[in-house]
């Protein structure tokens, strides 16, 4: 009784969480089921986003233009892990793990060599302190925004895929052949995959930056699994659901997995174990077989 007391009593926040969390996930599932590539770069755009929304903010930046220049400084992450994996032919992880180190001495530097960077109380952001927030719900005012985030990116994602670049980027991860046959560059096609993604992960990062009013160097840690553990539990629970879009179910992944751990932790499992419960429900659902491989054998967006 004490543990259903304990989990109810944290369901919002964890589906606050997760639906934060979801736009980054969102940014995995093209690097991984549209491009078929395993971008390590995200746990190092996700802090970008981070500092880049809280140093802003600290300057007197609009929240939402902090937010947009997270998300164009995780574009430039994206593109710097193209370049690499394209113009210098080094495979696909390997790019991704050049890039994520190099951001980790990157973002501590644009911290100015703090590893923690708070956002004082007073501070503007999306969440607080602004005319929006305040006139919300009081105990529901960061679930509606950060709800509304996820659905708008989500919008736009699907009317992008619907484009003939969302055309091509799908392509360019399930059938290349395609994507030369149309006289278009595959490689410039899934440079700008890695761009879209990455600038998404960034941006859940300065969205989470501003919601939590910090920056913590090791936030991104783990970033990669905790996204595509969303993806593949939301992609496989509601697969057999073809009127969801794969958007959608990559949404609510995110808020089953933030459920998951939020339940762990109320069944007696200590915030420290994060890290732990996140691999075990990675091992079940390896285990399980849930973990599509490949991107031919995958449905687009």
């Amino acid at each position: 009784m004490q543990i259903l007391s304990s989990f109810t009593a944290a369901l919002p926040s964890a589906i606050e969480q997760g639906l934060l969390y979801a736009v980054m996930a969102l940014g995995v599932m093209i690097t991984y089921l549209v491009l078929d590539f395993p971008d390590l770069t995200v746990d190092g755009s996700f802090p970008l986003g981070a500092v880049v929304s809280v140093r802003l903010i600290m300057g007197g930046a609009n929240p939402v233009a902090a937010m947009l220049a997270s998300a164009a400084a995780g574009a430039l992450a994206g593109l710097v892990t193209g370049l690499i994996h394209v113009k210098l032919k080094v495979r696909d992880l390997f790019s991704g793990i050049i890039v994520m180190t190099a951001l980790y001495s990157i973002n501590l530097r644009l911290a100015g060599d703090s590893a923690l960077l708070p956002l004082p109380r007073t501070s503007l952001t999306l969440f607080r302190n602004n005319p929006v927030a305040d006139a919300l719900p009081r105990g529901f005012g960061t679930l509606i925004i950060a709800l509304v985030i996820a659905l708008v990116v989500k919008a736009l994602l699907d009317l992008f895929f619907k484009t003939r670049a969302g055309f091509l980027l799908r392509a360019a991860g399930d059938n290349p052949q395609v994507v030369t046959a149309l006289a278009r560059d595959k490689g410039q096609v899934k440079i700008m995959g890695l761009m879209i993604a990455n600038a998404l992960v960034a941006l859940s990062g300065g969205i989470v930056a501003q919601e939590q009013r910090m920056f913590e160097i090791s936030m991104g840690t783990g970033s990669m699994v905790l996204s595509l553990a969303s993806v593949i539990l939301g992609v496989n629970l509601l697969g057999k659901l073809d009127k969801i879009s794969t958007t959608l179910k990559v949404i609510i992944g995110a808020v089953l997995y933030k459920i998951s751990v939020t339940f762990a932790i109320a069944c007696g499992l200590k915030p420290g174990d994060l890290k732990l419960i996140t691999s075990l429900l990675f091992l079940v659902i390896l285990a399980a077989g849930l973990f599509p491989k490949g991107g031919k054998k995958h449905a687009g967006p």
